[in-house]
């Protein structure tokens, strides 16, 4: 019994902020935006365009939100992301700046 609640436990930490794009894969999701999304980012924020995330005025604030703001830069962008792409996408910006549960 003691092992199953600490493997739960575990699992519940590891998951915490995948919860809302938990489908998503992290690590694909980082390829895609070192490929696809950085130079962009680095344009118009400067230094390695992580303010975008950062920002105090940051636009996303929910994980509708996020995928809304993934959804849109695909379009204007043409970066011809498939959908399982922007749940990646999201599941890892997710994982590394915004936290959603």
């Amino acid at each position: 019994m003691r092992s199953l609640l600490l493997l739960f436990a575990l699992s519940s930490v590891s998951l915490a902020y995948a919860v809302p794009f938990e489908k998503g894969n992290i690590n694909k999701g980082k390829a895609l935006v070192e490929k696809q999304c950085t130079a962009c980012h680095i344009s118009l924020f400067k230094g390695d365009g992580s303010s975008v995330y950062t920002r105090a005025d940051h636009k996303v604030k929910t994980p509708s939100q996020l995928t809304a703001r993934i959804a849109g830069c695909n379009a204007n962008t043409g970066a011809n992301f498939f959908p399982e792409d922007e749940l990646d996408v999201a599941a890892y910006l997710n994982s590394k700046y915004y936290k959603f549960k």
